[in-house]
């Protein structure tokens, strides 16, 4: 009976603890998220302003714009205490470089700060509704896990289109080069000539070595910052032309022409694959479909897995078990070229 009365004043404690700590630690989650929200929105009207006076004749390109921006960005968090404290976790360095590769002008730290803010508000405001625990975790992890899936599809769709602008870089430096451009030079070349994302990745080495990096460390960030084997062997042969010498625009037409084979090749495998991919999004969405459709036909028995304390962890179960499908359907048909 002490145990049990114990038990109750421990909860009781918990309860006050929630209480009376969350609110507070949401408020300062919230304010810094609209602090922050406040200074992007700024950033972007100082964008617009710099595109238009580029229009006019003035200022840098919008690529050199998000060049400058990408290198002072990574210079601010490292000379912050608290950004060095963030980036020491293990799993920042991977989501800095995600946000580098989807063009997201936040750090890491930052980005993780407000996801942590976000969850928790979800959190708050499912206690104060009163909903189940189960419910309120569910709703906190999406709130954290979404934002981050979204930053992994534009990174993926960013990093498809940096693939295949790869040749037509390719050829522009070789012909730069013939022309008797310098190898900084061709780089500038291709900044200004091409879109994002190779135009504003090409402009932001230009601009490290230009702040005194050497040419061949720029280029390394940039192989390590895009994470693409095709500018990794673009990056190794410059530097041993660099070291031994040779004729570079040569060695650029031909990485162009086996990158062209590769992406001729990499269509080919993704339309024979294309049916193991329609197959795994069928059975993600059939159990879910079934399952909203016993809900209109027969609600009765399908509510119990609602209602019934054990059918909410099975459906906990199945949606688990539905995303591990997927993961080793996608991991099935990701056929690498």
């Amino acid at each position: 009976m002490q145990q049990f009365i114990a038990f109750v004043d421990t909860s009781s404690i918990m309860d006050k603890v929630v209480l009376y700590a969350l609110p507070p630690i949401g408020c300062t989650f919230l304010a810094y998220a609209i602090f922050n929200l406040v200074a992007d929105l700024r950033k972007k009207e100082v964008k617009k302003v710099a595109e238009r006076l580029k229009e006019g004749g003035f200022g840098d390109s919008a690529n050199e714009v998000a060049a400058k921006e990408s290198i002072m960005r990574r210079m601010h968090q490292a000379q912050s205490p608290f950004g060095q404290f963030i980036a020491g976790m293990a799993f920042i360095p991977r989501l800095q470089q995600w946000l580098d590769q989807a063009n997201i002008a936040w750090p890491a730290t930052t980005v993780m700060i407000n996801l942590l803010g976000l969850a928790s508000v979800g959190y708050i405001t499912c206690y104060y509704l009163e909903t189940a625990q189960w419910v309120a975790l569910s709703v906190a992890g999406g709130m954290l896990l979404l934002p981050l899936l979204v930053i992994f599809i534009l990174r993926k769709m960013r990093m498809n289109k940096f693939m295949h602008q790869l040749p037509d870089v390719f050829e522009l430096m070789s012909q730069a080069l013939r022309a008797g451009h310098s190898l900084a030079n061709s780089i500038l070349v291709v900044s200004q000539q091409l879109p994002d994302p190779v135009g504003t990745e090409f402009a932001r080495v230009f601009h490290e070595q230009n702040l005194g990096i050497k040419i061949e460390d720029a280029l390394r960030d940039m192989a390590r910052r895009v994470g693409l084997m095709d500018v990794r062997f673009f990056v190794t042969a410059v530097l041993i032309q660099r070291q031994t010498g040779g004729d570079l625009a040569e060695v650029l037409d031909n990485i162009s022409s086996v990158i062209r084979d590769r992406i001729k090749l990499f269509g080919s495998v993704k339309a024979l694959t294309a049916e193991g991919r329609l197959s795994g999004y069928v059975l993600l969405a059939l159990p879910v479909f079934v399952f909203l459709l016993e809900l209109v036909i027969n609600p009765d028995y399908a509510q119990i897995m609602i209602d019934d304390e054990v059918g909410q962890y099975m459906l906990i179960g199945a949606g688990v078990s539905q995303i591990l499908g997927l993961a080793l359907i996608q991991k099935i048909v990701n056929i690498k070229v």
